[in-house]
């Protein structure tokens, strides 16, 4: 991509008032000993042992522009690994009404961190005191550092590639570098790990985007930048210029030359990898789980947990998991985390019956088998038989209701683990394109929908934001989308379980012309007793709302008129469900 594609727009400095300025996000260069029993505030997690903070080093990258670092490690002289935590929050960030607010939102109480982290990385505090060094950058453009910065971008690549060289080669370095961390900390890792800086010896992805066009401002080809618009804003604070991330998505809407400079090279991420995923994040979960099956990684590790990133990266027994990882890669210790399963996933029963750290040896597990349930627009229920007779089901868009749904009843046990699809066949009356949403819900055996908060605060608040969104603080169900004009099928990518869209070219439709349309829905670990039921609903509007509370709703332009989806017949429009052998 040519740098005149990319959209800038100015920056606003890091000051107090915005509500992301930290305890140790001034400017103030040099090198100095934090004590053991240093508390950041009152609120937060003490030192248990010193720690030297470098503040403020200037690292210059390749194309000249400096950027400024702080490093946390150990006193003493012995050399340590290195653990980076690469995102535009400010390295002071951790201490900020921000990030105490989003703790506070979850359920975590701030005394579980130091307050040194950055947010959503690696706590210095519970390293340092194991032997290893974390280092905090504010990246290209933000705070004090120079240049104008991106968003998810192979820039950010190269930028960290640098800064991994530098770290590699400090006396104070054992010359083993990784990075950890959720979120854009994670996605980050992606685009790092495929430019392969020779000193990068593990990634710690947990959970994270993987291609921005799909997951963040266009997923299944539609404008919904609610959260890309909360990120351009309230993320990037600096001094020069950020990426207009909403202005490219207006100027450039089908997957182009721009879209693909933020798609990190799979093939190239060879490095020894430990990621972490959740069936339950409506912004990573795709594509954490697409950069998994992608990854050309030959040592990786895959655990899905039954929560929410942030609980379940502080989680103790979570981060030792992940320190016998690092101890193995980045010390050479011989503890036996090869041995570990390949894959741990986990099973979601949404009445505190959760089954987890399963272990697979891939994911799908091997037991399990892709199984249609096909639609019947007269009965309105899935079956495992097709219909002969052709039927219709459909709404008018913005009435009451503007969906329609399909139930199954399980008699036996039944599993789900890995990836649905819904291949439909579908009519627009009254317009040339259509926006569908698809929802794979849980009932219990009297029908009532089932969810589960994914987070440990459950109080009136959580209630409230979570009622018509906040879908990554509370599991509905497992959804997909597509724009329907969008519908052609990469074949290059696509599988019989993950369908891929091109996003490269439209195709509208004519009036009466029934086209079958594949949607990918997000990967499930999901288990029915005997009675419980099953219900697919097909709309014409968001059905989850928002994925975290104070975004805008999207709502569409293209849907008009009616919707009406076939089934039967020739029309034989299916669920595809992964079923678990019993």
């Amino acid at each position: 991509m040519s740098a005149n594609q990319k959209i800038y727009m100015p920056s606003t400095p890091m000051t107090p008032e915005t509500g992301r300025y930290g305890i140790l996000t001034g400017f103030d260069p040099g090198t100095r000993t934090l004590e053991a029993g240093f508390r950041i505030a009152p609120q937060f997690a003490p030192l248990t042992t010193d720690v030297v903070l470098d503040k403020d080093v200037p690292v210059t990258l390749r194309d000249g522009v400096t950027i400024h670092v702080d490093v946390f490690r150990p006193v003493g002289s012995e050399p340590v690994p290195v653990i980076m935590a690469w995102s535009p929050y400010g390295k002071g960030q951790g201490t900020s009404p921000s990030v105490m607010g989003v703790f506070g939102l979850v359920g975590l109480d701030n005394s579980i961190v130091s307050g040194l982290e950055k947010f959503e990385g690696p706590d210095p505090a519970y390293w340092c005191a194991r032997g290893y060094a974390i280092c905090n950058p504010d990246i290209r453009g933000v705070v004090d550092s120079e240049g104008d910065s991106v968003l998810w971008d192979r820039q950010e690549g190269r930028d960290a590639y640098d800064l991994i060289e530098w770290l590699g080669v400090q006396d104070w370095s054992n010359g083993k570098v990784a990075m950890s961390g959720t979120s854009y900390l994670a996605v980050s890792q992606w685009f790092t790990a495929a430019e392969q800086p020779p000193h990068l010896a593990a990634i710690n992805p947990w959970e994270g985007v993987s291609d921005v066009y799909r997951d963040l401002v266009l997923r299944g080809g539609m404008p919904d930048h609610g959260f890309a618009r909360q990120l351009r804003d309230f993320s990037f604070w600096g001094k020069g210029r950020k990426e207009d991330i909403i202005a490219e998505a207006d100027e450039h809407p089908l997957a182009d030359e721009l879209w693909a400079e933020k798609v990190p090279a799979f093939d190239k991420i060879t490095v020894p990898a430990y990621v972490v995923a959740s069936y339950s994040n409506t912004l990573h979960t795709a594509g954490t789980f697409r950069a998994w099956r992608r990854m050309a990684s030959p040592d990786r590790w895959l655990r899905i947990h039954n929560s929410q990133e942030w609980p379940d990266y502080y989680d103790e027994t979570n981060r030792e998991d992940l320190r016998r990882f690092f101890d193995h890669y980045l010390r050479g210790e011989d503890n036996g985390w090869e041995s570990t399963p390949r894959v741990r996933y986990s099973v979601l029963d949404l009445q505190g019956a959760d089954r987890v750290d399963v272990p697979a040896g891939q994911f799908p597990p091997a037991d399990v088998a892709p199984t249609r349930f096909y639609l019947d627009g007269n009965t309105r229920g899935l079956s495992t038989t097709a219909p002969t007779t052709e039927a219709t089901a459909g709404y008018a868009v913005g009435s009451t209701p503007d969906d329609v749904s399909f139930v199954t009843r399980f008699e036996e046990e039944t599993v789900l683990v890995g990836y649905p699809k819904a291949r439909l066949w579908v009519e627009a009356k009254g317009s040339d394109d259509m926006d569908l949403f698809v929802l794979v819900q849980k009932l219990d055996r009297f029908g009532t929908p089932l969810q589960q908060f994914t987070v440990p605060n459950q109080n009136a608040r959580v209630h409230d934001v979570t009622d018509r969104g906040g879908s990554i603080l509370r599991y509905k169900g497992s959804d997909g989308r597509l724009r329907v004009s969008l519908r052609l099928l990469d074949e290059a990518l696509s599988t019989d379980d993950v369908p891929a869209h091109t996003f490269d070219r439209p195709e509208k439709l004519s009036a009466g012309e029934v086209v079958d349309v594949e949607i990918d829905l997000l990967p499930v670990g999901l288990a029915f007793h005997p009675g419980e039921q099953l219900r697919l609903i097909v709309s014409a509007s968001p059905i989850l709302g928002t994925m975290m509370p104070a975004i805008r709703e999207y709502t569409s332009a293209v849907n008009h008129g009616q919707h009406v989806i076939h089934t039967g017949g020739e029309h034989a429009s299916y669920l595809q469900l992964p079923v678990q052998a019993g």
